[in-house]
């Protein structure tokens, strides 16, 4: 079993930065892909950003060039780091892992994007 742990999101305003973590309970070197996902209230859930265990990455068009996902095997920690934020990127963002034939998912953290 692993379990995820998100935390970073908040209230910012447009323009602004967040960076998300990803916090997993294992080693995350053996997870082939890890990613994040967000929903947004009255839609449903959308692919962000993944990295693989090789450190490729895949970005959704909507934040190609404004977010960037990484990896920290030794702290067992991903990263989303978000920058020049809309309005649009207002959501719960959540983390997940696959290990073998299992996707995991952690709880969420809220990003607000307001002013």
């Amino acid at each position: 079993q692993v379990q995820l742990v998100e935390s970073g999101g908040g209230l910012v305003q447009p323009g602004g930065s967040l960076r998300l973590s990803c916090d997993a309970s294992g080693s995350i070197s053996s997870f082939p892909l890890m990613g994040w996902y967000r929903q947004a209230p009255g839609k449903q859930r959308e692919w962000v950003a993944t990295i693989t265990r090789f450190d490729v990455t895949n970005y959704a068009d909507s934040v190609k060039g404004r977010f960037t996902i990484s990896r920290d095997n030794a702290k067992n920690t991903m990263y989303l780091q978000e920058n020049s934020l809309k309005p649009e990127d207002m959501a719960v963002y959540y983390c997940f892992a696959d290990k073998l034939l299992a996707r995991f998912w952690g709880q969420g953290t809220q990003v607000t994007v307001s002013s």
